[in-house]
């Protein structure tokens, strides 16, 4: 029998990475069999409706870890004495929609969102999925100023995951045998850093030989990969998403293991690699555990790295300008 209570909330939960992603969360796999998870389902008002079926088909399941689902059109009441809130709703881009525009339009969501969380949750760990991720973070982080600004976090897993199935595919390997991370932001500008990481111990560079491939094929298809499968779906993609964001929380409850890193958008400390104090950006990270985490601080980066890395900050630094009428100082 669960001895432990963990709440969680999911923005935009009836949608498509919600639904993928509730399940997970309800089955026991990412808090443990001996946890009651409570989920807090997020939805405008329009979308409740759905929601609910999606709450009944949780019940059926059966899930002996699943504690109460309740299902709210207000932020506050979603958010009231939660432990983890995962955004993953937000305004997608329409077709002629400028990257500015889609940042306009989402902006005032994570205000409010921001707002409502400072209001209802403080021991609370908040991991952002929708896009514009770290911008998105960035604004609700500035709106929640009573909660600390290491408890908010972007998802650059998706882009960690998709950068090791490609390098395992060349180089013929377990993609459990792949350690890669992600710089910046989670865009087109990303880079998967090739000449950090490492294949079963390994630098990739000493296993994938082609540097050529590494600096065009595997780049463009880790950067442009989201693209790719809405070009091949119809849809984008939802149950990787969510996946990904099972692997964020993951990694940030558990201890790393020695020797590996991972993804995760975090604030900067102004200390790390020459990026801007403050932006929410993508480095290789080591949990702690409970939460808690640290940014790798001793690698080696190249003159081409640092050209890579500097292009990302620019454009979150541009992004930030964008919004900045929406951050609280």
């Amino acid at each position: 029998m669960a001895e432990r209570v963990v709440k969680v909330a999911v923005t935009g939960a009836a949608g498509q990475i919600g639904y993928s992603l509730l399940f997970r969360l309800a089955s026991g796999e990412v808090f443990g069999r001996e946890t009651s998870v409570h989920l807090s389902l997020l939805e405008l008002p329009a979308a409740i409706k759905a929601a609910e079926g999606t709450a009944m088909e949780l019940e059926d399941c059966g899930f002996p870890t699943l504690g109460k689902i309740n299902i709210s059109d207000s932020a506050e009441t979603a958010f009231d004495g939660i432990n983890w809130a995962l955004f993953v709703g937000s305004k997608p881009r329409g077709p002629g929609m400028e990257r500015n525009d889609l940042i306009r339009d989402n902006g005032p969501i994570f205000v409010s969102q921001g707002k409502a969380l400072s209001r209802a949750a403080k021991d609370v760990r908040i991991v952002t999925v929708g896009n514009p991720c770290n911008t998105n973070a960035l604004i609700a982080q500035h709106n929640c100023r009573d909660v600390p600004a290491t408890h908010f976090s972007a998802m650059t897993m998706l882009d960690e995951n998709r950068a090791k199935a490609q390098l395992a595919k060349k180089a013929g390997c377990n993609v459990g045998d792949v350690n890669i991370a992600i710089w910046g932001n989670h865009s087109s500008t990303m880079f998967p850093d090739f000449e950090n990481g490492t294949i079963s111990g390994k630098k990739i560079t000493d296993v994938v030989k082609e540097r050529s491939w590494l600096e065009t094929d595997f780049m463009k298809t880790v950067q442009q990969r989201g693209a790719a499968i809405i070009a091949a779906r119809g849809k984008s993609s939802a149950a990787s998403a969510a996946s990904a964001c099972i692997d964020h929380m993951w990694r940030l409850m558990h201890p790393t293991p020695a020797g590996k890193y991972f993804s995760c958008a975090v604030p900067s400390d102004g200390n790390s690699y020459g990026v801007p104090a403050g932006l929410i950006f993508s480095f290789p990270c080591r949990s702690h555990g409970n939460g808690n985490y640290e940014i790798v601080k001793d690698l080696k980066i190249s003159d081409y790295a640092k050209k890579k890395i500097d292009e990302t900050t620019q454009e979150l630094l541009a992004e930030r300008e964008v919004v900045k009428e929406l951050l609280i100082r």
